[in-house]
């Protein structure tokens, strides 16, 4: 499901957005999965200031997170990483993942001053405030209202790498300060109207081969690569017939047996990455020779 990564200084209005998107995209009949860190810091039974300053539990919260948007990732639906998502190495495992699921993703930077962000901090009324008037259950499930500590704050903003549009891993950027209204059309047209990114060949999983269907296959190649060879040792230099392939090999009689294992290795390499999990035999004679003519030419 498409996927939007909110980021943003403390304090910066992340959770509120959050909400805002959550509405918009129900309102359009969407399913939408809300990962929040508010709540999963709670979850895990760490206090909020004490698991900020804590890098352990940081990275944590941040795999519990991204396992969560990994399970949830297809093409339907939408995830919102309700979270600080301050460092960048962090948001581009994001991208990356949201590539091979071949879905779509942007982020949303709530920009705010940080005097500002720290007087919103302020606002908030804090674990013991939260206990003293009956709100015990709220503040162990949700941590949004409790404020962070001074050092916590500045921690915080002195580590927080700010998305930028030139980065394809936090493109499509929307930006929204405290008393800007979220650009929605546009959001949902970057999610929905636009074709997702393909996957790169490097992150994806060859698909499974039999190893008696790859030990076979080499032999095959093998046997045409010897037959052509002794061919072109006995004097025929025209078309060549070899054994199962109705096709006949036309090749340049310039071509040596260097060229000929290189392409030999070219195409077993393809089929390797190509191949599913039980290949037939039959065709492959047919195959390689048709691939020997189409890269052997004058």
């Amino acid at each position: 499901m498409p996927l939007i990564v909110i980021c943003g200084l403390p304090a910066s209005g992340k959770t509120r957005r959050s909400r805002e998107l959550q509405d918009y995209f129900e309102s359009r009949g969407k399913l939408v999965y809300v990962l929040s860190e508010n709540r999963a810091v709670p979850k895990a039974g760490f206090r909020k200031n004490d698991h900020f300053i804590d890098s352990q539990k940081e990275k944590l919260i941040r795999s519990d997170l991204k396992s969560e948007v990994l399970r949830l990732l297809d093409k339907t639906s939408v995830i919102i990483l309700d979270a600080g998502n301050y460092i960048k190495g962090y948001r581009y495992e994001l991208f990356c993942a949201t590539k091979a699921a071949r879905s779509t993703q942007c982020c949303v930077f709530c920009g705010i001053q940080k005097e500002q962000a720290w007087e919103f901090n302020l606002q908030r009324i804090g674990e013991e405030t939260a206990e003293s008037e009956g709100m015990e259950n709220a503040s162990i499930q949700d941590n949004s209202n409790i404020p962070y500590i001074k050092d916590t704050f500045e921690g915080l903003c002195m580590r927080f790498e700010e998305p930028h549009s030139n980065c394809r891993w936090d493109n499509p950027l929307f930006v929204s300060f405290p008393e800007d209204k979220l650009d929605f059309d546009n959001i949902f047209a970057a999610l929905f109207e636009s074709k997702p990114l393909p996957p790169n060949q490097s992150t994806q999983n060859p698909p499974l081969s039999s190893t008696n269907y790859l030990f076979e296959l080499d032999r095959l190649t093998q046997e045409i690569v010897r037959d052509i060879l002794s061919a072109r040792k006995v004097g025929i230099l025209g078309p060549i017939t070899v054994n199962q392939s109705q096709t006949l090999v036309n090749i340049p009689t310039n071509v040596n047996a260097i060229q000929l294992n290189r392409l030999r290795r070219q195409f077993l390499n393809y089929t390797k990455l190509h191949q599913t999990t039980t290949g037939s035999l039959e065709k492959a004679p047919q195959v390689f020779v048709q691939f020997l003519n189409a890269n052997c030419k004058d």
